[in-house]
This record gives structure tokens, sequence and C-alpha cells, in this order.
């Protein structure tokens, strides 16, 4: 049901209701004006009556009769006389007034008050006077067909004045539904003109502002599912090079172990056998000899320690545990005075190859970190499962973060680990601890 037709139907009942109570109170007044007349007119006439009868009949019956059809017709009466013996002698007659018409039986019950009727003996007869009050009821419903009338008419008119004033006054509403179905069949670029009167004028502006947020919120979106596609490619990209960098570390870790470090051997051993050959002949052939040899196995057990830094090669044979302790031990032979604990709750947990290679990358950065920038003496490193995330923890007691909060100028290797975990789908944070020293933590979704 529309607008208009429930305002008007409003409007309609309560015009109805009000022609009702008006009708009501209409019919009241005419009840209570046709009782009063006709029960003033019977007592009116029986008192006529009884003043005059009694002298007529002395005379008789005959002279009654002679008198009561001189006097004719009193209104709203029927006045008879009866004989002696009951016999009806005289009636008397019909109205002239608005002869032939009487008002419907339905009104003449509701209007008409009960008959009154006043009775005179006298000793040739009885003299009965009947109240009627056909004429009092017919003057009413006239009156009433014509205020019925005029009722009704008031009722059409003000229903077709507010029906036109409505239809009118809600037009703009239309073209407000017409705007929303063009937004809804998606042209976000609907706007409205200013509309007449104040509450379609105030709805029109603010469809205009909610369409220009809405506007703003879908470019706003847009920009946002760009941003998010170029971040997932941009991670997609990431994760290739590190992928890539990890095969060429992998390469060259293999390329040290197996050339490099063949050639320095055989450097070093061919150095110890010079040196034995010209033992006792020449001691400066002797001593450059053995001063290769030396430098060729501080070249060997320096390309040692650089192959765990480019290619964790324990992490793809024994696992992130294996990697971790071996992580540590070497730590711990290369800082006497360094104190590392370890910590690894893994039981269970099925680690892929890039997580595993992620937390170890990371352990491996904070703890160079905690060791070369925050001199650090004491490192804790634990690695478990934690609410269906694998956690990672480095934490020291070095001299922690810069109060600047900015890295160390050329420093980019948190950045990369940065990086490397969040193309994984996880987190990393760096902070202060208490009450000193720095926490590394890096927070990565366990496979299923």
């Amino acid at each position: 049901m529309s607008l208009r037709l429930k305002i008007n139907l409003i409007v309609g009942t309560l015009t109805a209701l009000f022609v009702a109570a008006l009708l009501g109170l209409q019919f009241r007044g005419m009840r209570a004006a046709v009782a009063e007349e006709t029960v003033a007119a019977n007592r009116v006439a029986s008192q006529l009556l009884n003043r005059s009868a009694w002298g007529y009949a002395a005379q008789g019956t005959a002279a009654m009769q002679a008198y009561l059809e001189g006097v004719g017709r009193v209104r709203s009466n029927d006045i008879t006389l009866y004989g002696a013996d009951g016999t009806e002698l005289y009636r008397s007659p019909p109205s002239p007034y608005k002869a032939g018409r009487d008002a419907p039986a339905w009104f003449d019950r509701l209007i008409a008050p009960p008959p009154t009727v006043q009775s005179i003996e006298f000793p040739d007869g009885k003299l009965v006077v009947r109240s009627n009050a056909s004429r009092a009821v017919l003057d009413a419903w006239d009156d009433f067909v014509v205020l019925a009338g005029a009722a009704l008419a008031l009722l059409v008119a003000v229903n077709a004045l507010v029906l036109w004033g409505v239809g009118r006054a809600v037009r703009p509403f239309g073209r407000i539904i017409e705007a929303l179905d063009e937004l809804q069949r998606g042209r976000f670029d609907v706007e409205l003109p200013p509309l007449p009167g104040r509450e379609a004028a105030a709805i029109g502006a603010a469809f205009n502002r909610m369409v220009g947020v809405l506007r703003e919120n879908l470019e706003t979106e847009r920009r946002a599912m760009r941003a998010e596609r170029e971040l997932s490619d941009s991670r997609e990209l990431a994760r290739w090079i590190d992928h890539h960098i990890e095969q060429e570390r992998r390469l060259i870790a293999r390329e040290l172990h197996d050339e490099l470090g063949q050639s320095v051997t055989a450097m070093r051993s061919m150095a110890l056998s010079i040196a034995q050959r010209v033992h006792g002949v020449d001691a400066t052939v002797e001593q450059a000899a053995r001063l290769i040899a030396d430098e060729s196995s501080k070249l060997y057990d320096a390309m040692h320690g650089l192959i765990p830094r480019l290619a964790p090669m324990v992490l793809d044979t024994l696992g992130l545990e294996a990697a971790l302790t071996d992580l540590v031990e070497r730590t711990r032979r290369a800082h006497p005075q360094v104190t590392v604990e370890l910590h690894i709750d893994l039981a269970d947990v099925a680690l892929g190859v890039d997580a595993a290679l992620a937390l170890y990358r990371a352990a491996q950065e904070g703890i160079t970190n905690a060791l070369r920038h925050g001199q650090a003496r004491h490192l804790q490193v634990h690695v478990g499962a934690r609410d269906g995330r694998l956690v990672l923890d480095v934490r020291d007691d070095g001299q922690g973060l810069p109060t600047t909060g900015t890295a160390t100028p050329g420093h980019y290797g948190l950045r990369w680990i940065a990086e490397r975990v969040e193309a994984l789908g996880g987190q990393m944070r760096l902070e202060s601890a208490a009450p000193r020293g720095a926490h590394l933590q890096v927070s990565l979704p366990q496979p299923a």
C-alpha cells in the first residue's frame, strides 16, 4: 500500500468518524425535539378537549361528534370518539401536511417517542386522544437527508482534496524511490535535484551526501583492493626472490664446501709436504711453507664458519631442532663469555621448509644483533607451538633498542626477516625487554 493511499485512508477515516459523530449529535437532537413536540401537543390537546368535552357531552353524543368534526385535525394527535357500547363514532382525519409521505419505518422506530394516550370518560361514551409523531418524524427525516447529503458531499470533497494535496506532497518521494532503484542497479553517479518541501529537501540532501560518501568508500575500497593485490604481488615476488637467494646461497655453500674446501685442503697438504721436504735444508722455505699451511687452516675454518650462514645444511638434513642446536653450539664456541639457553618444544609439530628456514634465519639474526649491537652476555632462545601458531622468542640482556627507535644505517637484516615472515602470513615484533635488553618474537601460522 502506497504512502499516499495510507494517508488518504487515515484522513478519510477521521473525516468519516467526525461526520458520524456530527450526525449522531444531530440525530439525538432530532429525537429530543420530536418527543418534546409530540408530548406537548398531546398534553395541550387533552387539556383543551377535557374542558370542552363535558359541555358537549351534556348535550349528547351527537353534539360531541359535531364539535369534533368542527375542530378537525389537531397537530400530532389522533382523536377517536366511542359510543357507550364501544362503537367508534368518529376518528380525526389524516394530516394534510406532506400528505402521502412517511419516514422510513427504521427511522420512525428510532426517532418517534412511545405514543401517549389520554382517555376522557363521559356518560354516553369515551373520547381517546393518542399522540401521533409521524409528521414530526417526517420533518426530522427530511432534515436528516439534507444533513447526510451535505456530510457525504463534505466527506467526498475533503477526501478528494486530501488525495490531491497528499499526491502533490509525496510526488518528490517517487523521485527518491527512482534514485534508490538506480542506486540498487549499480549507478553510483545518481544525484537528486533540489526537491520541494522541507522534508523532501532534507531527504534529498541526505541521499546526495550518502551517495557521495558511498562513492568515496567504494573508491577507497578499490584502492585498498588494488593495494592489497600489489602487496600480495610484492609478497609473492619477495618470496620468489628469497627462494632464489636461498638457492644461490646453497649453491655457493656447496661450491665453498666441495671446490674451495678441497682446494684449501690441498694447499695445506702441499704446504706441509714442502715443509717436511725442506726441513733441515732450507729454513726460509720451510717457514714460508708452514705459514702457508697455517693461513690455509685459518681460511678453511673461516670458510666453514661462513657456510652455515650462507646455507644451514643441517636444517636440510636433520631439521630445525638440530640446526638451532648447531647454531647455539657454534655461538658458544665463538663467544665463550656468553651464556646461551635453548628451549625447543616442537613435539608432533609438522614444519614446512619455508617456515623452518624463516624461524632459523630469525634466530640467527636475533643472536647476531644481540652480540654485535647489544653486547649481550646472556641469551634465551625458545621455539614452540602456542595457540595454533609457531612462536620464536629471542631475549637478551644487552643494551636494548636505540632510544630513537631507528635501526643502524645500512643494517637491513631485520627488515628482510620481517618481509620473509610477512610473506608466510606471520608477524615479527621487536621491543625492549625488562629490565634491559631486547625481545625479538616471530609468530607463524602452524600448518594443519
